[in-house]
């Protein structure tokens, strides 16, 4: 059920939990938990994203955390750290072309803007994209179903 909450933070509501996603991809089968939960008193929201990628014996691992909260303007960003030593910012506006309730975060990036986006899946849990930027509107790269984990 996508159903926001109250406040500021109210809109992770439906994210909240722990959610895992399994699919193929060109480096192998692709498995990604995504764990949101409120954090520092409830003023921030902190995902914990985990990635194995490709076939047990070889697989390669690859990890987030990112906090999303007020910035100092009061606009809801996010600050992530990833595994390979990269870092973003960006903040929350909104994506209708993909989900009238969509969750949506933007970052400049070195290679250009680009998009994050979280909206309900018809049957149940959510979908998730990253997209980039392009002078005829946004492409794609990344596209993941996440259903409830069993531990959550």
């Amino acid at each position: 059920m996508w159903k926001k909450g109250r406040g500021k933070l109210g809109l992770f509501a439906p994210l909240l939990g722990s959610w895992v996603s399994a699919s193929a991809s060109a480096m192998g089968p692709t498995r990604c938990t995504r764990r949101f939960e409120r954090v520092l008193d409830g003023q921030f929201v902190e995902l914990r994203a985990d990635w194995v990628i490709g076939e047990a014996d070889t697989a390669k691992r690859y990890s987030e955390r990112a906090l999303f909260g007020p910035g100092d303007d009061g606009t809801i960003s996010f600050w992530s750290f990833t595994s390979d030593g990269k870092r973003s910012t960006g903040m929350l506006t909104s994506a209708p072309d993909i989900h009238p309730d969509a969750i949506c975060f933007e970052a400049d990036m070195p290679a250009g803007r680009a998009r994050q986006v979280y909206w309900p899946h018809p049957v149940a849990g959510f979908n998730w994209a990253v997209e980039s930027q392009t002078q005829t509107g946004w492409s794609r790269f990344v596209e993941h179903c996440y259903q409830a984990s069993p531990v959550r």
